[in-house]
């Protein structure tokens, strides 16, 4: 596979959600979100990224504690870029997800799986350059782990050919 930028990416990853991914080679990190919450962030010295894709805000409790929880899979995310090499100073993030469709759920969490990316973040003293949140569509994402590019396509609903080409694993 070639990108937009010449640069080889050496892997198609689709990540599920409950899953942190930091590939080891250049790579194109696609999901699909709905009210789930997806964290890319970059290194921007070492041009390295990592994405990871939450369902729900927060868990005090430890036997819980899983990357399906936004507290612990962005905590876990900065931990395992920090343990591959980078320094949270060349560290930047961009959020994506949140959406809310209020036929389906009066309690938005989308909203408050946005707000704990951002209060992680902020508390880690990690910029944030880029957001799509919010809204009632979802959204399918592709992240260039090489380039920090991210492609966003908003979906009036999540149809189970929005996983191809991942729908067969």
């Amino acid at each position: 596979m070639i990108n937009q930028s010449n640069l080889p990416v050496e892997l198609d990853y689709f990540l599920k959600p409950g899953y942190i991914f930091i590939p080891s080679k250049p790579a194109l990190i696609s999901t699909v979100l709905g009210s789930c919450v997806a964290v890319c962030l970059w290194d921007q010295k070492r041009k390295v990224g990592g994405m990871n894709h939450f369902q729900f805000p927060s868990t005090a409790e430890q036997k819980e504690a899983t990357a399906i929880f936004g507290n612990v899979a962005t905590f876990a995310l900065i931990r395992m870029m920090i343990k591959e090499g980078s320094k949270v100073k060349h560290l930047e993030a961009q959020i994506f997800g949140g959406a809310n469709d209020p036929r389906l759920s009066l309690k938005n969490v989308g909203h408050e799986n946005v707000r704990t990316a951002r209060k992680i973040l902020a508390q880690a003293r990690i910029r944030i350059v880029s957001e799509d949140i919010g809204g009632e569509k979802g959204r399918k994402i592709v992240f260039n782990t090489a380039t920090n590019e991210v492609a966003i396509l908003r979906v009036e609903k999540l149809r189970k050919g929005d996983w191809f080409p991942y729908d067969s694993e």
